[in-house]
């Protein structure tokens, strides 16, 4: 239980669904709400199989491109360091996108999972087991989609600037994470004796 909860919230604050809220709105404003419960049901299933490929396949294409868990976290570190520096400084992330294709780009993949999951995803197994990434990748994904389906509701409680607030304090979290995963990169290129 204790490895779930900890595997739980790094890839809670990876999905930001909270975050991708507002975007999601400003996407989907002009969609019904039957539409809506489509591109919410195409972005699940697409976030859910990139994320549980990612998971199964990962480790063997590292195998093949002779990448070690250490180098994965330091790049991925940097790149969710990245990530977090343009969501705090760039919030603004609307696109036009044609309703159909909403649910599988942007919205299940990079929103959902995007760098930022897979990523945690991949680190989190070494550290807290398969079973606990994968239930905790599947319960935030779906939680994700049940944020959205009570979008409305939501961003009236919130409110805009609610909202951008709850995102950027997301984003700090990210960037946190991420300097904790090159440091923890470091430490085990170093230990290993390969610096």
């Amino acid at each position: 239980m204790k490895n779930l909860l900890l595997a739980f919230i790094p890839v809670f604050v990876a999905v930001d669904a909270v975050g991708v809220l507002p975007i999601f709105v400003g996407l989907t404003q002009d969609a019904g709400k039957k539409q809506r419960r489509l591109i919410i049901v195409q972005s699940v299933i697409t976030a859910l199989c990139v994320a549980v490929a990612f998971m199964f396949l990962g480790r063997a294409i590292f195998r093949v491109l002779g990448i070690t868990v250490a180098d994965f976290m330091i790049a991925g570190g940097a790149i969710l360091f990245c990530i977090a520096i343009m969501d705090v400084l760039n919030p603004q992330k609307r696109r036009r996108i044609p309703a159909k294709d909403l649910g599988a780009v942007p919205l299940g993949m990079p929103l959902i999972v995007g760098p930022a999951v897979l990523t945690t995803s991949l680190i989190i197994i070494a550290e807290y087991g398969l079973h606990a990434t994968l239930i905790s990748v599947l319960a935030n994904v779906l939680l994700a989609g049940i944020i959205f389906s009570f979008s409305g509701i939501l961003m009236k409680v919130l409110g805009e600037s609610g909202s951008k607030a709850l995102s950027k304090v997301m984003a700090l979290l990210l960037a946190a994470i991420a300097v904790m995963m090159m440091r923890k990169g470091i430490a085990e290129i170093m230990v290993a004796g390969r610096v």
